[in-house]
């Protein structure tokens, strides 16, 4: 099994300006991996759609971490499935193969629990991923992802290539997207209450039945199990990420509105659709394989997310009255 010293390694990160990847570039930095070794283009200079821009991206590199993709909520994805299913696939089937082609030592894809089908047994273990179709409202998204395990898998068969595939859950954490018009449900949620509470409102409008339940990984312990996984794992089967705790959207709500002392009411739009009806993962190759476990504590991870955004939102504020000022 291969055992990476990344401090010996230039890394090429794609995504690192993004939520996962800045958390990522931090704990490469607390491994002593100097900046200097870590390579992070932005889609603006390098566009991973373009094979040419893949083989520059990845020229001189050893080992590719690679994040990048275009991600959304349910809305996001129901307005935008061309999109999505494309940019996804040529950005992640083109890097591996430049990847490829510059004889790259390791070559880590991160995927999406979009992937598994919409039935899934809970919890979802990676043996279940070929046992039907995704839940559609996010099926081309997952899909696409999906064909960066089949080419890591067709790739270490044929050319020995140190490719491995992760699959980790929804994530949550200081420096979430929590732009409406894509983000994920617990930024979505938080900006919700936190509009609601400003306004005065006495409710907040929520898509679904709250029936649907979820799974959520502290993203500084996604950054940490990728890491793992990156240094320690060099086998085919895919491998799960997450915290193996199933929560509902119902208690999700809940707890938002209690850590942000929301006293309105919820009103659940049920003409809006729920999405996947259950997730949760069965993690326990990752812990197997290479040591990974969940740390952070739920609540405490939700409430850590929720004051790092109205301090950001604070900040915005003051900032647009600064600039009104002027």
């Amino acid at each position: 099994m291969t055992h990476l010293d990344l401090r010996q390694e230039r890394i090429l990160l794609t995504g690192g300006a993004g939520f996962l990847g800045r958390w990522v570039t931090e704990q490469l930095a607390a491994r002593g991996v100097p900046s200097d070794q870590i390579f992070t283009p932005r889609s603006r200079d390098l566009d991973l759609r373009r094979f040419e821009a893949c083989r520059a991206a990845v020229a001189g590199r050893d080992v590719v971490i690679h994040l990048a993709g275009r991600v959304g909520g349910i809305g996001f994805n129901r307005e935008r499935p061309g999109e999505l299913f494309y940019d996804n696939l040529m950005m992640g089937v083109q890097l591996m193969e430049a990847a490829r082609q510059e004889g790259v030592k390791k070559f880590v894809a991160v995927g999406t629990v979009c992937a598994y089908p919409k039935h899934t047994p809970v919890p979802f273990a990676e043996s279940s991923l070929w046992d039907g179709y995704p839940e559609e409202t996010n099926a081309p998204y997952g899909l696409a992802k999906k064909m960066l395990l089949v080419q890591a898998q067709a790739y270490r068969e044929q050319y020995g290539m140190d490719a491995i595939y992760l699959l980790p859950v929804n994530l949550y954490g200081p420096g979430d997207n929590f732009d409406p018009s894509s983000s994920h449900v617990i930024p979505a949620l938080i900006k919700k209450v936190a509009d609601a509470i400003d306004a005065g409102r006495d409710h907040v409008d929520v898509w679904g039945t709250g029936s649907a339940s979820r799974e959520f990984l502290f993203v500084e312990d996604a950054a940490r199990g990728i890491l793992l996984a990156t240094e320690q794992y060099d086998r085919p089967e895919a491998v799960n990420l997450g915290s193996g705790r199933e929560i509902t959207i119902k208690s999700l709500v809940e707890t938002i509105c209690r850590i942000m002392q929301f006293p309105g009411k919820v009103v659940w739009d049920a003409t809006k659709p729920d999405g996947q009806p259950r997730r949760m993962l069965d993690t326990s190759r990752a812990a197997r394989e290479f040591g990974f476990t969940a740390r952070t504590d739920w609540e405490q991870g939700l409430a850590r997310t929720i004051a790092w955004y109205r301090e950001e939102r604070t900040a915005s504020a003051e900032r647009a009255v600064g600039a009104s000022a002027d």
